[in-house]
């Protein structure tokens, strides 16, 4: 290495630790250092360094527009280039250190770049500021997470269709207000799930484009004097396109919230398919088993087999759904533009990735896993009575007004109660004291099995609809 070289290595390295020292990457304004109290207060490198391969991409896409616009030298960007190779080998080794000292992670790789690369390292950060370089790097970020969180999506959506094929002529009782209701197939009580993933994947990708915008070059808040190109920059990032205000850009954060509402909606579809397992897996219901590696026993009941996992993550959409709540309230009173308060955005917002993320890929594999207990189902179907309605609809085919055939049903049913047998058990004897015009076909109207091939329209719970939707979804899904 020259002396040159040299010299202006150790110029680079002086630098970064007067940086340290000071504990002010800013200016000189400052007459005395920053507290440690507030240093800790105030820093967030050790949640937002997750950042840090945004924060690289976002750099190298600014300084390949910068060279373009002849605002840095060619030379300069290799230099940076070259400087955020190595970063990168050393963060992805482990071996970077961030220090509490420069606050995020923003500061962390620009001062380990200026200490690599020297006066290259200090001139990125021409025409832009940390107030749109972290709005750019978040929204980087997101948009990958979106991407996986919509493969998740998918993944649970296919466990739910095996399970529902493997099951399209098992009954389970349908309920209302948690009471039997009538017949429907267990395949089609699933596709419900799928339908509410799928409208969960569309929302994603719907937030995925607003979130998928450049606020680069908004700088602080008032745009730059460098002659910038912008769409340069959103076109090397394949983002859609570019934030029109630079001041909405730098402090808006719609985006994370209407992110986190998305998310919440999915966890509470997660949080109802959990409650169902885990009535259904109750001694009183004994509709299904959960597999083992799901379930936990008890500390002092040998006898238990507890859902932990559905459990888990019911409790987790209230924390979830108070992300949500968190940063609405975070932003409702901060004028324009940016404010410090903005740095509150991202643990509620990385922890809300985090839990959606693991919870969509653990009732993936546990819904694969799920025994199904068909005679539980149909069992308990008997019990309530659920082919009611079928016998009214069959005295209205028969010319009765349907207000007329529900109180004539109700009083058999009520004969059924007091025997103590099914409506399909009553004699046609008893049955035609009811109404004559009821017979011997009614019996075929009473079963479980007529009452769920009877319902043979879109969107219901005959077979041969549950099927037609099987087919449909799994074609969506291939697309």
């Amino acid at each position: 290495m020259s002396t040159s070289s040299n010299s202006a290595a150790q110029a680079a390295s002086a630098s970064v630790n007067q940086l340290d020292k000071k504990s002010e990457a800013w200016s000189a304004l400052f007459s005395e250092p920053m507290s440690d109290l507030v240093k800790r207060y105030t820093s967030s490198v050790f949640f937002d360094k997750r950042l840090w391969l945004a924060d690289l991409t976002g750099s190298l896409a600014h300084a390949d527009m910068l060279a373009a616009q002849g605002i840095i030298s060619a030379d300069d960007l290799a230099a940076i280039q070259r400087g955020m190779a190595q970063i990168r080998a050393e963060i992805e080794a482990g071996t970077f250190e961030w220090k509490l000292d420069l606050e995020d992670v923003h500061l962390n790789i620009e001062a380990r770049l200026t200490q690599l690369v020297g006066d290259a390292g200090k001139r990125l950060h021409t025409g832009r500021s940390r107030n749109d370089q972290v709005a750019t790097d978040v929204r980087l970020w997101l948009r990958g997470e979106i991407d996986l969180i919509s493969g998740l999506l998918v993944d649970l959506q296919k466990a739910l269709l095996d399970i529902a094929s493997r099951n399209v002529e098992v009954i389970l009782p349908g309920f209302t207000h948690l009471q039997v209701a009538q017949p429907v197939s267990f395949g089609h009580h699933m596709l419900a799930y799928v339908e509410m993933f799928s409208r969960d994947a569309e929302r994603m990708a719907d937030v995925r484009r607003r979130v998928n915008r450049l606020p680069l070059g908004s700088a602080a808040l008032a745009g730059t004097s460098y002659p910038l190109d912008r769409a340069r920059v959103a076109q090397t990032l394949g983002m859609d396109g570019v934030c029109q205000n630079s001041l909405d850009a730098v402090s808006d954060r719609d985006f994370a919230i209407e992110f986190t509402a998305a998310a919440s909606l999915a966890m509470v579809h997660i949080s109802r398919l959990s409650e169902e397992l885990i009535l259904w897996m109750s001694q009183n219901f004994g509709f299904i088993q959960i597999a083992d590696r799901f379930t936990t026993g008890s500390s002092i009941m040998p006898q238990k087999k507890n859902p932990d996992v559905p459990e888990l993550a019911r409790g987790k959409t209230g924390r979830v759904v108070g992300h949500l709540m968190g940063l609405i309230t975070l932003m409702k009173g901060q004028p324009l533009a940016y404010n410090k308060d903005n740095q509150e955005d991202k643990e509620p917002l990385f922890d809300t990735v985090d839990t959606l993320k693991d919870t969509l890929r653990i009732f993936a594999e546990m819904v694969d896993g799920i025994t199904v207990r068909p005679q539980a189902m149909e069992d308990a179907a008997k019990r309530g009575y659920a082919t009611a309605t079928d016998l009214a609809d069959y005295l209205v085919k028969k010319g009765l007004p349907f207000r007329d055939a529900h109180e004539t049903v109700a009083h058999a049913v009520k004969a059924a109660i007091t025997q103590q047998v099914d409506l399909s058990e009553l004699p046609l004897a008893v049955l035609q004291q009811f109404n004559p015009s009821i017979e011997q076909d009614v019996y075929e109207v009473l079963s479980l099995r007529g009452s769920l091939n009877a319902r043979n329209t879109l969107g219901g719970t005959a077979p041969e609809q549950v099927r037609a939707q099987i087919a449909r979804h799994r074609q969506r899904l291939a697309a």
